[in-house]
């Protein structure tokens, strides 16, 4: 499969993931929002209705106590009544009844009469004569107790209304309000309402001053109040306020949501495990291009040892070159370093694998870098040279013991030359230097080459394993990407370090490696 169809596969299901997880929150908000305005609603139609109940309480004790007194007034007045006989024998009783203000405005009288006979005492002719006029005679009568009876009721409730206008809106919030009955209104109020957590809440003044607050009163919650105002039809200044809130309202309000809360963590879970499976198919692809690109190079990873020892043995066989003992030694000794760099680079994969799992062994020995650095620039000689360029050496360093594994570290610096050699410019000669120094307590080695450098960007990079640096459509530069990681894994595991540097006053690359001085006794 393409990577440009892996992208849009990718992009398109992560997408997918992300709309229905937003789908899914932006869900939840509308529900936890509904559900907000509902308990905000109930909230308020019950301390609404709270406060009715406060003031038709208010009002039922004014009634209570009013009746009660005209009650009394009544009796008094009763017991002034008079009886009368009538022309027919019957007695005829009449009581007078009023209703009177304390200031003693009279708003009410009126007088009630009842009439007894006594059958006993009556012929039966007559009783039977009499009985249509006794029946119509007691409608009336009826009629009248009735009639009187609406007056007295109605005199009653202008005198309640009177002192509720007059007198019960002039007292304290304090004398008027029974906490405890609009406590027991609050919560009934809110239950009917279907809101049944636990609350706090506080009676206030109009000027804001505390009245009073409920026994188990907290803070928690306070920022969420709702407020309802008591006796809104009394004069302003002597209303009061009535505030509740909730600690526990955002635990009940999402309580309603978490039945989501399930279908969110499987949406989180298969979005990870999709990115998950989406970071290893890329892996997968990156590791099926290196492999793909580790065949294509090791043909030409293989034939560079190879062209080197051809090249030696073609100067062998060709009788114009002086066979001079020298050349013979020198020719000879190209051969052999090649061959170990060759059987290297067939190791060189496992020999990476080895150093990932730390099961490297080394066979360290003391040895001298000056010595080495020759050995290497003599090898390098004819490749450098067959470029129409050189290699410089500048032996400076004075202790130049090393404690090493000759072969590692050899290769160490072959690497570093091939290098050189892979990257150089194009039809321009190669030179290379390379230097040895003392710093303090370091013994320093430095390579330096003429080649095309490396860009800023990929200096933090190129030490990175399987990590190549881009050459634009040039495709002739073939490795694997392992060179320097394992110059990188070699330093230091001999406990040194290494940085390179590349561009600005630097024309080329320069790899400097610095190692402590081995300490003889």
């Amino acid at each position: 499969m393409k990577k440009g169809t892996i992208w849009t596969i990718a992009i398109v299901m992560g997408f997918s993931f992300l709309a229905l997880l937003f789908l899914q929150l932006k869900y939840i908000e509308e529900m936890v929002q509904m559900k907000k305005d509902q308990f905000d609603e109930s909230v308020k139609k019950a301390l609404y209705q709270a406060s009715k109940n406060l003031e038709l309480n208010e009002t039922l004790r004014y009634l209570e106590k009013d009746v009660n007194e005209a009650e009394r007034h009544a009796y008094s007045k009763d017991s002034l009544g008079s009886r009368s006989g009538a022309p027919d024998g019957s007695l005829q009783e009449s009581h007078q009844y009023s209703v009177t203000g304390k200031d003693g405005t009279i708003y009410s009288s009126f007088e009630l009469k009842t009439i007894a006979t006594k059958p006993a005492s009556m012929p039966k002719a007559m009783i039977l004569r009499n009985d249509k006029n006794s029946i119509s005679e007691a409608r009336r009568s009826m009629k009248e107790i009735l009639r009187n009876r609406y007056v007295y009721q109605k005199a009653l409730l202008d005198k309640v209304v009177y002192s509720i206008l007059y007198t019960a809106s002039d007292k304290p919030l304090k004398e008027r309000v029974n906490f405890k009955m609009l406590d027991r209104d609050i919560q009934a109020e809110l239950m009917n309402n279907g809101v049944n957590i636990p609350y706090h809440f506080t009676v206030t003044a109009q000027d804001g001053r505390e009245v009073y607050r409920c026994p188990d009163y907290s803070d928690q919650g306070e920022e969420y109040v709702y407020s309802q105002t008591l006796f809104s039809n009394d004069p302003q200044q002597n209303t009061g306020m009535v505030n509740i809130h909730f600690p526990d309202m955002d635990s009940y309000i999402f309580s309603s949501v978490r039945f989501m809360i399930p279908s969110i963590v499987f949406t989180i879970v298969l979005l990870v495990t999709f990115i998950i499976t989406l970071v290893l198919v890329f892996r997968q692809k990156r590791l099926s291009e290196i492999k793909n690109d580790f065949i294509n190079n090791m043909t030409h990873e293989l034939k560079t040892p190879i062209a080197s020892i051809s090249l030696a043995a073609q100067m062998l066989g060709d009788d114009s070159v002086n066979k001079s003992p020298a050349m013979m030694n020198h020719l000879g000794g190209i051969i052999n370093d090649e061959s170990k760099r060759l059987r290297f680079l067939v190791e060189k994969v496992l020999q990476m694998s080895m150093f990932d799992r730390k099961k490297a062994v080394f066979k360290q020995k003391e040895l001298d870098l000056n010595e080495m650095v020759e050995a290497v620039a003599n090898s390098f000689a004819l490749r450098v040279e067959h470029t129409g360029g050189k290699i410089y050496t500048d032996i400076g360093a004075v202790d130049s013991a090393i404690y090493a594994d000759e072969v590692h570290f050899q290769n160490v610096l072959n690497n570093l030359l091939d290098n050189a050699v892979k990257y150089r410019k194009p039809d321009q000669p190669l030179n290379i230097w390379l230097k040895t120094w003392n710093e303090k307590d370091h013994l320093c080695l430095s390579v330096r080459d003429s080649g095309i450098g490396i860009k800023k960007d990929n200096l933090k990079k190129i030490f990175d394993k399987f990590y190549r640096v881009h050459t634009g459509n040039v495709h002739d530069v073939k490795g694997f990407g392992l060179g320097l990681a394992y110059v990188k894994k070699i330093v230091e595991l001999h406990k040194g370090e290494i940085h390179v540097e590349s561009g600005g006053k630097i024309d080329g690359t320069k790899f400097v490696i610095r190692f402590p001085v081995m300490k003889t006794d």
